[in-house]
């Protein structure tokens, strides 16, 4: 067995299954302020299509249902478990805006030993948190 340090890897995208892509787009993009990065057309319905929060951390691959398995599991990829972390470095600012343009918060911003958070969910009911670490 080799060691490994790991090092020149991370996780750069994470799928998550939608309904429909356009619809998906104008979600992140509109309600959490993502920018678009990648829409190709893949052929025969199928599309690339990232978008991402900009500064560093992974896209989000927004990845169209195909068959009844998959459509089955939008909105519920974890089991009800907050499934995606998005941190900012101004909680107040970005809950706001959020709440503002109609992002559903399940719960009132609470402080926490690691920062301050709040659950949301995204446009299927997938389950976020909004975190501002503790620096």
């Amino acid at each position: 067995m080799s060691a490994y340090s790991g090092t020149g890897r991370r996780v750069a995208t994470v799928a998550v299954v939608v309904s429909d892509y356009d619809e998906a787009i104008a979600w992140y993009t509109g309600k959490l302020g993502f920018r678009l990065a990648e829409d190709v057309d893949l052929g025969g319905g199928k599309r690339w299509v990232t978008v991402e929060p900009g500064g560093q951390g992974a896209r989000l691959l927004l990845a169209k249902a195909d068959g009844e398995s998959q459509a089955a599991s939008i909105g519920n990829q974890t089991g009800g478990r907050v499934f995606l972390f998005l941190e900012t470095d101004d909680f107040a600012r970005d809950h706001a805006l959020m709440t503002e343009r109609g992002v559903l918060f399940r719960e009132t911003p609470r402080r926490e030993a690691y920062g301050t958070v709040a659950v949301f969910a995204d446009l299927h009911g997938n389950l976020w948190d909004l975190i501002e670490p503790k620096r």
